[in-house]
C-alpha cells in the first residue's frame, strides 16, 4: 500500500497551552485534524464558560484562516464548579465536556478534585444533559507507587463514579495499563478511552536508556512492556471503545530538562504518521479510520467529518526541534524517519 485515505480524523485530547506556546503549537494539530478536544489546565485554569469562550477566541486568532478546524472546549472541574454554568455552557455549544483532574496528578492540576463526592452535583447535571466527563485516571496518594496509580484509580474512584452515575458518559483518558484496557472492555457502552501515539511506542525503559531522557517523561507515566502491548492490542483491535487522543503536551526544553522536569510528550507534528506506523506494524491499517475518525465522534454524538486526509508512503523526517531560543520544544520521534507522510489537506 503506497497511500491511505481516511475520513478527516479528530484529536480527542490535546494541549494547546496559551500565549506564545499556543501560537507555536496549535497549527500542528489543526493541519491534521478536523476537531480537537482542548484541555483546560492553563494557568489559571479554564473553569467557567466565559473563560472557555475567551480561550476559544485566542485559539482561533492563533490559527491561519485557511485551516478548517474546530476547537472543542472543556471546563476544568473543581470542587467549586457551578453545575448551572456547566449546563449553560453545554446548552450554548461552548463546552463539549468537563475534565476531572485529581489534585496534583499532572501539569497544572493543583486546583483539581480531592474528594470525588464533592463534584457529585456537577456529575449529576452532566449525566442528565448528556455531557461527557473526561478523566485523568490516577490516584495521587504518596503511598501508591507511581506505576500503580492508574490501576488503583480504577478500583478506588472510577468504579464509584460509574456506579453512582450509570448513564454518565465517561472517557478514561490516555490509558497506559492492561488493567485500564480490561476495565474499559468489560464496562458498558458509556465508558470509552483515548490512546496516545507515544504510549503505543514506548515503555518505561525509554526514560532511562543511556541516561535520564526527560522528553519521554509524561503522566500517566509509561509502564512495563506487557502494558504497552495491551494498549497496542486495544488501539488496533477495531473496538469502538477506543479512539484517538494524542495528549500532545508541549513544554519548553528548559522546562523539560530541569531539576523538576515537566511531564508531557509533544507529539502533535507527526501524530498521524506515528499512529500509522503502529497500526501497520500490527497489520491493522484497516482499523485506523475507525480509531481516528469514527469511534470518538460517535461516542461524543458528533457528526463525522466530511472531508478526507491522505497518508503517503514517502517518508517523514522528524526535526530535532521546533521553535527557537527559550521557546524551543522537542517533538516525539525527534531525528527519526517515519514511513508515512501526511499529504497537506486541500
Amino acid at each position: 500500500m503506497d497511500s491511505l485515505t481516511i475520513r478527516t480524523p479528530d484529536d480527542f485530547h490535546a494541549h494547546f497551552r496559551d500565549g506564545a506556546m499556543l501560537s507555536n503549537v496549535a497549527v500542528f494539530t489543526a493541519r491534521q485534524f478536523g476537531r480537537a478536544i482542548v484541555m483546560p489546565n492553563l494557568v489559571p485554569p479554564i473553569i467557567t464558560t466565559e473563560q472557555a469562550l475567551a480561550y476559544k477566541s485566542r485559539i482561533s486568532v492563533a490559527l491561519p484562516d485557511s485551516l478548517q478546524f474546530k476547537p472543542l472546549m472543556t471546563s476544568y472541574l473543581t470542587e467549586d464548579s457551578d453545575p448551572a454554568d456547566i449546563e449553560r455552557g453545554f446548552a450554548d455549544g461552548v463546552l463539549t465536556a468537563c475534565k476531572l483532574y485529581p489534585a496534583g496528578a499532572t501539569t497544572n492540576s493543583a486546583q483539581g478534585v480531592r474528594n470525588i463526592e464533592r463534584v457529585y452535583g456537577a456529575l449529576a447535571t452532566m449525566e442528565r444533559i448528556g455531557m461527557p466527563l473526561l478523566i485523568h485516571g490516577e490516584v495521587t496518594d504518596p503511598d501508591i507507587d507511581i506505576f500503580d496509580r492508574e490501576a488503583v484509580f480504577l478500583d478506588r474512584v472510577l468504579s464509584r463514579i460509574i456506579s453512582a452515575f450509570p448513564a454518565l458518559k465517561v472517557v478514561l483518558e490516555h490509558v497506559t495499563t492492561s488493567d485500564a484496557v480490561e476495565f474499559v472492555e468489560s464496562s458498558g457502552p458509556n465508558l470509552a478511552a483515548t490512546i496516545t501515539p507515544h504510549h503505543l511506542v514506548i515503555n518505561r525503559n525509554a526514560m532511562f536508556q543511556g541516561g535520564l531522557r526527560p522528553h519521554f517523561y509524561c503522566l500517566p507515566i509509561a509502564k512495563r512492556e506487557r502494558h504497552r502491548l495491551a494498549v497496542r492490542r486495544a488501539a488496533t483491535s477495531g473496538s469502538s471503545k477506543f479512539f484517538l487522543g494524542t495528549d500532545s503536551a508541549p513544554h519548553r526544553v528548559g522546562d523539560k530538562e530541569s531539576a523538576c522536569g515537566c511531564a508531557g510528550v509533544f507529539n502533535a507534528p507527526f501524530a498521524l504518521e506515528s499512529y500509522a506506523k503502529t497500526f501497520e506494524e500490527e497489520n491493522a491499517l484497516h482499523h485506523l479510520e475507525n480509531f481516528a475518525s469514527v469511534n470518538g465522534a460517535t461516542f461524543y454524538d458528533l457528526p463525522l467529518n466530511e472531508g478526507t486526509i491522505t497518508l503517503e508512503r514517502s517518508g517523514s523526517e522528524v526535526p530535532l526541534t521546533y521553535g527557537t531560543g527559550v521557546d524551543t520544544v522537542i517533538p516525539f520521534h525527534a531525528g527519526e524517519t517515519l514511513a508515512w507522510r501526511l499529504k497537506p489537506r486541500e
